[in-house]
């Protein structure tokens, strides 16, 4: 039976909720930004005009590469998630200049959930600025709704703005094309890359929430934001294109941001009572082993999501997080 199914969903509820859904994403898809999402594929792309995603990954270190904090403050819970694992200067150096992509997708208040939290992402700026010495940090996403509504409405373009952070809106010109080696998807494909061409380090944040196409969107499926053209049409290979994602960026640090989890109606969401707090801060230098501990704030297992095990498959990352021996804390 359908994990949806088991929470209360009737089949034919969930596969009409799936279908408006998947809508509603097609067309804000078609109507937002169509400066660049008029491109696809381009298969008269030369070899030596794809680029490629730097890996912005560290090494590990067995029993401090995840951290899962419970508390009510996200600053709190994300200050001490990163403490647990070195602090802040494990991940970024003195000098460095360091992406944040925190998901930005929708038009709408953080307090619906269908966003990355104003309050997370500036205490993620304010650590690498602050406390890690970084030279430049920038806030940077392609959204599904226009740009700069997504920046402005959920709060995150001005929280980072005074945390002291650049914000980077997509531009044409910003897109470049890559091909995934061995993938399936990504070939000769735009992305969203000039602001990380620079990049010394990169670190995602991401909401837990419910996704009517892909189970649901947690850090990897936070990478969705690097694809420019018509990338509403990989909803139709949902679980290989988030598998390619996760294989295509290699981050420094994920934090996925349980305090509040959309559990129905995502990714959009639209009401409060879409949520329940969980007041759970992840940090993880594994996506895949993040969104493994996830699915559970979700009432889902791993194998309810398939690109899960398809990530594991490719050697992206690795589902059995208890493995890496995470370390649980708490903040009043």
């Amino acid at each position: 039976m359908n994990s949806k199914n088991s929470r209360g969903i009737g089949r034919r509820k969930f596969l009409s909720r799936a279908c408006k859904a998947g809508a509603s994403i097609v067309g804000a898809g078609a109507a937002a930004y169509l400066l660049y999402d008029k491109k696809g594929p381009q298969p008269g792309v030369k070899p030596d005009e794809l680029v490629k995603l730097a890996d912005f990954s560290i090494p590990r270190r067995p029993g401090k590469d995840m951290s899962i904090v419970k508390g009510h403050s996200r600053t709190k819970t994300v200050d001490k998630a990163i403490e647990l694992l070195g602090g802040i200067e494990r991940f970024v150096k003195k000098g460095e200049r360091v992406i944040i992509k925190p998901n930005v997708a929708f038009a709408q208040s953080a307090m619906m959930g269908s966003t990355a939290h104003p309050d997370l992402v500036a205490e993620i700026v304010r650590l690498c600025l602050n406390k890690a010495g970084a030279k430049e940090v920038i806030v940077t996403d392609n959204p599904i709704n226009d740009p700069r509504s997504c920046f402005t409405l959920s709060g995150i373009g001005k929280a980072a703005d005074r945390a002291g952070a650049k914000v980077v809106m997509p531009r044409e010109n910003l897109f470049k094309p890559t091909t995934l080696e061995g993938g399936k998807l990504i070939k000769n494909w735009p992305i969203f890359f000039e602001p990380f061409a620079k990049a010394d380090k990169v670190i995602g944040i991401s909401p837990v929430k419910d996704h009517a196409r892909s189970g649901a969107s947690m850090s990897m499926k936070n990478w969705y934001g690097l694809l420019g053209g018509r990338r509403n049409i990989f909803h139709q290979d949902i679980n290989t294109i988030i598998s390619e994602l996760v294989m295509m960026v290699k981050p420094t640090l994920a934090i996925l941001d349980g305090t509040q989890v959309m559990m129905t109606n995502g990714p959009t969401g639209g009401s409060v009572a879409d949520l329940r707090r969980a007041d759970t801060m992840i940090a993880c230098l594994d996506c895949v082993a993040a969104d493994s501990y996830g699915c559970t704030l979700l009432d889902l297992k791993v194998s309810d999501l398939p690109y899960l095990g398809l990530a594991e498959k490719a050697g992206a990352g690795i589902t059995d997080y208890k493995s890496l021996k995470p370390i649980f804390a708490e903040v009043s």
